[in-house]
Parts: structure tokens; sequence; C-alpha cells
């Protein structure tokens, strides 16, 4: 995911949820749009290397953005590879997800590298905000 020049981050959480839990909230589109912030109906997901998804995510002040992009590695309840496009670049961003099971518990890593350090400091906090939200979102149970 790095080609030396970037910068990178890698989050790690152990959540309260196995492992099949977590991978459905990742890639069953209304669960995902119920912790990350997407707005409902917006969210589309062909969970297969070189399926694409999408997602209009809402901001806390009601922007709303729309991201698109595809899946580049997929490995059921161990990895996901994401590519998010990116307007005016030619190669899209990539953040992996893996999960590797702890007893009852699932601990997940998110790594992403990016071409800048503003670049990197952004998407580490919204992937904090994402972490923080599942980890609420599995708490409550996926059934509302």
């Amino acid at each position: 995911m790095s080609d030396g020049n970037g910068h990178s981050y890698a989050l790690t959480r152990t959540l309260d949820a196995p492992v099949g839990a977590v991978w459905e909230a990742w890639t069953t589109p209304d669960h995902y749009a119920r912790w990350a912030y997407a707005a409902p109906g917006s969210v589309e997901m062909d969970v297969r290397p070189g399926g694409g998804w999408k997602a209009t995510v809402v901001t806390p002040d009601g922007t709303r953005v729309p991201l698109t992009g595809s899946y580049l590695e997929v490995d059921v309840n161990r990895l996901l590879v994401l590519g998010m496009d990116v307007p005016g670049r030619d190669e899209p961003a990539t953040m992996a997800m893996e999960l590797g099971e702890d007893g009852p518990r699932t601990r997940i890593e998110i790594r992403q590298t990016c071409d800048t350090v503003e670049e990197r400091d952004a998407a580490e906090q919204g992937s904090t905000m994402l972490l923080d939200s599942l980890t609420r979102f599995l708490s409550e149970g996926p059934a509302r």
C-alpha cells in the first residue's frame, strides 16, 4: 500500500463482536449506512475484487459528499482493501481493513497511505470517527 513516498497511519481496536458481525457491518449496505454517516439508501456494494461501491456521506453540518470506489482485495471475514476515487487523481486512494479473531471479540486494523501529511491527518481523523461509530453500532446490535 505504500510506495515509500507516502504518509501512513494504522489504527487498531478490539471490538466486542465476533468477526462475522464486523464483516457484515462493513459489507452490508443497510448496516454500513447506519454507522458510517451515509445517507439512507445511498450505499451500493458489489463486494468482490473489481466490484464497485458508492455512498453519500453526510457531514455533521449536513453537507452531502458522494464517494465512489472499488474493492481491490476481498478475503471474507479477514481483509477488505478499498480503492477510493479521488477527483483529479489517476489512481485511487487505497485503504485496508483487516480483521482477526480474539476469542469472541475482533481485532480490527485500518491502514492507509496518503500523499501528504494533511491528507493523512484528515484520513486518520475520519477513520477514527468511523471506528468510534462502528463500536457504538456493534454494541447496540445491528437490528433496529
